[in-house]
């Protein structure tokens, strides 16, 4: 019978060991996991100054904002990164994707606020020289939208000035005196 009873505390012992080990081992595992890649992730966004982004532009039947890969420079500042993007709206794309944005176009100021709206200003030709229509405007302010807010975390919304000023519209169709947020059904 003693023996029988030492077996029986023996298995109970062993068989608490092995649960124990094993409910401890598996936080400790995961924890472990989750801060090596954690820290990877931080030694990467630090290294990368190039970070590969996804510009807006029209496809070639003016139907669909398509995404065209780009790396850019940029620094830790979101602003000056947001300036990036939009300066690599307004040269164009590279890709055969139609442009949304005239090309003499200038960004006069950029800044974002502390409410994760970003606010773009740019120069009289998005609107003197827009090739106008509905589809056309709503392409360059989404194409601006969608390439801001996809790619900066900080922004969460994009309002668009003109010359330092509100406008009611780019080309008088959609009132750009609100801030706009991703639109994500526009994009193929």
């Amino acid at each position: 019978m003693k023996n029988h009873n030492i077996c029986n505390v023996f298995f109970f012992v062993i068989a608490g060991i092995v649960i124990c080990v094993a409910f401890l081992n598996v936080p400790v595992v995961s924890s472990g996991m989750d801060q090596v890649e954690r820290n990877t992730r931080i030694i990467e966004t630090k290294q990368s100054k190039n970070p590969v982004v996804h510009l807006y532009f029209s496809d070639k039947e003016n139907s669909f904002l398509k995404a065209e890969t780009r790396d850019l420079f940029h620094s830790d500042n979101p602003a000056e990164f947001g300036k990036n993007i939009v300066e690599a709206l307004i040269e164009g794309p590279r890709t055969g994707l139609m442009r949304t944005i005239p090309a003499d176009t200038t960004l006069k100021a950029f800044y974002i606020s502390r409410d994760g709206t970003a606010y773009v200003d740019m120069s009289d030709t998005i609107r003197d020289a827009h090739p106008g229509g509905v589809k056309s405007e709503l392409f360059s302010i989404y194409s601006m939208v969608n390439s801001l807010t996809l790619n900066i975390p900080e922004i969460d919304a994009v309002k668009i000035l003109i010359s330092g000023k509100e406008a009611m519209t780019l080309d008088g169709h959609i009132d750009v005196r609100f801030p706009f947020k991703a639109n994500m059904l526009l994009i193929r």
